[in-house]
Order: structure tokens, then sequence, then C-alpha cells
């Protein structure tokens, strides 16, 4: 099966690096970690293991990530990476906090919680899916992806609309 490995890239490289940059709160290794998704992806023989092309990109980005936190890499906070889609200066400076709020939020879950929920959230992966990606049953992915979603609306209720 032939499959073009640029459009590939195009259809999925801003989920790829949307999920690391919101998995590892730094910018520059979303970036690092997205390109080596792809060399990886791209060099690796035989068919992909995951129900979808995307779904298989979040698990090799995901496992990516995890080799990066074994080398003790430092984890840094988001700022000013995603644009205002608001106008005004009081709804953008509002929207800002509350993103600031939400990251700093979302980064105080437990990685595999973190990585199920911005899945699910951003980029509506079916549980089966995330499963798969995972490595988990659809019943953990469910029970993980409820359970942050409530540690989140303990810590910031104003981050409910954003995740």
């Amino acid at each position: 099966m032939f499959v073009d490995f640029h459009s590939v890239y195009e259809r999925y490289s801003q989920d790829v690096y949307r999920f690391v940059c919101f998995l590892s709160g730094d910018a520059s290794l979303a970036e690092e970690i997205t390109q080596e998704t792809f060399v990886r992806a791209w060099a690796t023989p035989g068919q992909i293991r995951v129900g979808t092309v995307k779904a298989y990109l979040f698990m090799i980005a995901r496992n990516l990530y995890r080799a990066e936190l074994k080398r003790g890499r430092r984890q840094t906070v988001l700022d000013n990476l995603l644009p205002d889609p608001r106008p005004g200066p009081h709804s953008s400076v509002d929207f800002r906090l509350d993103m600031q709020d939400a990251l700093k939020a979302l980064q105080t879950l437990p990685e595999l919680d973190r990585a199920a929920l911005l899945m699910h959230v951003q980029d509506r992966l079916p549980y089966a899916e995330i499963a798969a990606a995972l490595g988990l049953s659809v019943g953990a992915v469910r029970v993980r992806i409820c359970r942050a979603r409530v540690k989140l609306n303990q810590l910031k209720p104003s981050a409910k609309g954003l995740l």
C-alpha cells in the first residue's frame, strides 16, 4: 500500500504539534517531537498497529515525550503560544489569563490522564483509538478522562470551556 508521506504530514502535523505542546507545556520540545514523530512513522517498516494514522502518530509522539521525560528534561510553562481568537483588549487579556490558568492546571494531571484527555477533547479521537494508542482498555480510558475533567474543574472552574 502506497502512502503519500507529504500528504500525511500536511494533514496531521499541526494535530501532533498541538497534542505534544499541551502534553509537555514546551513549544520547542513540541516542534522537536513532532518532527521526530514523522521521521519514525516514515522509517518504521510494516503496517500501522493502531486503528488510525492519527492515533498511531499520537502514540509515537507520546512515547517520544515519555522518553524525553526519562532523560530529565525540564517542563516549561506555555507563554504566548496560542493566538487569541477574540477581538478587543479586555477580552484578549481575560482569555489569555484563563488559558494560562487552564494550561497550568492541565500540567498538574498525570501524563497518561493528560494524554487521554487531550486526544479525546482536542482531537476528538474515539475511546477505542485512544485505548489502542495508550495501551489501555476502553473502560480505563473513560475513567481517566472523567477523573481528569473532575480534577481540572476543581482546580480551575473557568477552564471548563477551554478543555
